[in-house]
């Protein structure tokens, strides 16, 4: 570990995403955002879909989607083991309001239940990407 600093790995199944020294990570944690600086109490926790934030100093200097996962944070680390993660930057909103458009109408025409969770699992993966672009974008 650097000194004044926490070590954050972000893994996906395809990759390693991050995996370097920070000021500061916040997560979006199962029961809301939490922020890991050095010293950190050890947790584990699930990890929603949202968007993870990378602080050098004062200033955000990453932002990365991520739906769904773990988190394990100790004093010196946290690591977060994502079932999807990517730049906030690589999403393309209009794409992925086109992915939106075609899960809910898959939705609407599933034949079961089996059709049906997949297709609210596929529109909640969209809303929450366009929710994270929207955020960004505001900031």
């Amino acid at each position: 570990m650097t000194e004044g600093k926490v070590d954050f790995e972000l893994v996906s199944p395809e990759r390693l995403l991050v995996s370097q020294p920070v000021d500061m990570v916040v997560v979006p944690g199962g029961d809301g955002d939490f922020g890991v600086l050095p010293g950190h109490a050890p947790l584990i926790s699930t990890v929603r879909s949202g968007v993870i934030e990378i602080y050098e100093g004062s200033a955000i200097t990453d932002r990365i989607f991520v739906a769904g996962g773990f988190a394990e944070v100790t004093a010196e680390r946290c690591t977060v083991l994502a079932e999807l993660a990517m730049p906030v930057a690589e999403i393309d909103a209009a794409r992925t309001e086109q992915q939106l458009r075609e899960a809910r109408e898959a939705e609407s025409q599933a034949k079961n239940d089996e059709e049906r969770g997949a297709a609210e699992r596929l529109a909640r993966l969209a809303e929450a990407k366009l929710e994270a672009v929207r955020r960004v974008a505001v900031h």
